[in-house]
C-alpha cells in the first residue's frame, strides 16, 4: 500500500515507516517559541536544568506583540532574549514579523521538513508541503532540549477542488467554501491533502492562506504538493536544491472530499463561527466600525497589492478605521519600495509594523464593545480581536 504525504514526512523523521494511529518519536528540524509562550518554555528548561540540543535549529520569534506595548509581552520577550544570549539561539526580534512566514522565507522550513512552535497555526507550513505543528510550552521545551518530540500519526483526507471560481474570487474564498461544506470539526484529527486544477495553479501566498485556515476545521495540517514555483522559492530560501514529498498514487485515505468551486463568488464567514459562510453579497450594506487586513492568513505582499488596488485614489469611509499589517518586514519594505504604503496612507489607513496585529488581540487592531470588524484573519471568535 502506498503512503500519504504526512506518512512519508513523519516516517522519514521517525526513522521507519509509520501508520495512522501509531505514536512515534520524531526528529524536529526547526524548534520555535514565540513571545506568546516563549517565557514559559524558558522556565521549563531552567526549572529542569535542561540545555539546548542544537542552537542552530532553535529560534525565538516575537510576532504576537512586536511593539512590546504590553508589559506582559515585553517581559516575555526580555526573558527570551536573555536566555537566547546565554545559549547562542537566534532571535527574530520585534522588527522581523510572523514566525511561520519567516520560517518559509528564510529556509528554516522546507518541503518535507518538520517544525514545532508555540503558534497554534504552525500548520501553515503545509503550504510548502512541510509538517508544522503548534504545541504547548512543555512539549516545545522538550524539543528545545532533546531535538525530538512524540506525535500520533493522523489519518489523511484527500480534498479535491472541482471547477474554476468566478473572477475576483481569492484563495480565501476557496477555503471558506470548504469550511462551509465540512464544518468546524470536519477535519478534526486529520491531515488533509489539497488537490485540483485551481489548487495546482496557486502561488505560495494563496497556499499560505488556505493552509492557515485548516485549523478552523479542526485539521492537524493541510498539505499542498509543491509546484515548481514553490520548490524554486524554497530552494532559494534554503540555499540548496529542494525536492518535494509527494503522496504515492495508491496511497490510502480515510475519505475523499470534493468541493465544487465552479463559478464560486467571494465568501464571508459571519461572526463567531469560521464555518458559518455565506456569499459576500448577502452581507452588502452591513455597517462596520473597522477593518483589518493582515495576519498569517493574508499578510503577504500579494494580499497587500490586492488591498492597494482597491484603495488607490479612494478614502476610507468616515467613521471607519482601517488597519493594515504586513506579515514580515520584507513585505513591509517591498510595500514601501513599490509605493503601496503611500496608497495606504493617502487612503487614511493605519499601518502597523510587521506581525500578527489584531489577530493576537495585541500590537494593533483591538476593537471595542459592540464594534463590528471585517477581518482577513483566520478566526472570528468573539474576543479574538478585542471586545467587539
Amino acid at each position: 500500500m502506498g503512503r500519504t504525504i504526512i506518512e512519508k514526512i513523519l516516517g522519514s523523521h521517525a526513522g521507519h515507516e509509520v501508520s495512522p494511529g501509531e505514536i512515534v518519536d520524531l526528529t524536529i528540524d526547526a524548534r520555535v517559541a514565540r513571545d506568546f509562550g516563549g517565557a514559559n518554555v524558558v522556565k521549563n528548561l531552567r526549572d529542569n536544568g535542561l540545555g539546548i540540543h542544537d542552537p542552530a535549529k532553535t529560534f525565538f520569534t516575537f510576532d504576537c506583540n512586536p511593539g512590546g506595548s504590553d508589559q506582559k509581552y515585553a517581559t516575555n520577550q526580555q526573558i527570551c532574549r536573555v536566555f537566547a544570549r546565554e545559549h547562542g539561539i537566534r532571535v527574530f526580534d520585534i522588527d522581523s514579523g510572523i514566525g511561520t512566514h519567516i520560517a518559509i522565507d528564510r529556509g528554516l522550513a522546507v518541503p518535507g521538513s518538520t517544525l514545532v512552535s508555540t503558534d497554534s497555526h504552525a500548520n501553515i507550513l503545509g503550504a510548502i508541503g512541510a509538517f508544522g505543528q503548534g504545541m504547548g510550552d512543555v512539549d516545545i521545551a522538550h524539543a528545545f532540549a532533546f531535538g525530538r518530540v512524540w506525535f500520533k500519526v493522523p489519518p489523511s483526507v484527500k480534498v479535491v477542488f472541482r471547477g474554476r471560481p468566478a473572477p475576483g474570487t481569492s484563495p480565501k474564498d476557496l477555503i471558506l467554501a470548504m469550511a462551509r461544506v465540512v464544518g468546524a470539526n470536519g477535519l478534526l484529527g486529520y491531515a488533509a491533502e489539497y488537490y485540483g486544477a485551481v489548487v495546482d495553479d496557486l502561488d505560495l501566498s494563496g497556499r499560505v492562506t488556505m493552509a492557515s485556515m485548516t485549523t478552523e476545521m479542526g485539521g492537524i495540517i493541510g498539505l499542498f504538493p509543491p509546484n515548481q514555483q514553490v520548490l524554486d522559492y524554497c530552494s532559494r530560501a534554503a540555499g540548496r536544491p529542494i525536492d518535494p514529498v509527494l503522496a504515492d498514487g495508491n496511497a490510502s485515505y480515510s475519505r475523499i472530499v470534493e468541493i465544487d468551486v465552479e463559478a464560486l463568488e467571494p465568501q464571508l464567514s459571519r461572526p463567531g463561527h469560521p464555518e458559518d459562510v455565506v456569499q459576500a453579497r448577502e452581507l452588502l450594506g452591513t455597517k462596520i466600525g473597522s477593518a483589518f487586513i493582515g495576519s498569517c492568513t493574508n499578510g503577504r505582499f500579494e494580499d497587500m497589492l490586492a488591498a492597494a488596488e482597491v484603495l488607490k485614489d479612494r478614502k476610507v469611509a468616515p467613521g471607519v478605521v482601517l488597519k493594515i499589517v504586513p506579515s514580515t518586514d520584507e513585505v513591509w519594505k517591498r510595500c514601501l519600495d513599490e509605493g503601496l504604503m503611500k496608497i495606504f496612507k493617502n487612503a487614511g489607513a493605519l499601518v502597523g509594523n510587521a506581525g500578527c496585529a489584531g489577530c493576537a488581540a495585541g500590537q494593533i487592531g483591538q476593537n471595542g464593545p459592540g464594534e463590528v470588524t471585517i477581518s482577513t484573519g483566520n478566526r472570528n471568535f468573539a474576543g479574538k480581536q478585542g471586545k467587539g
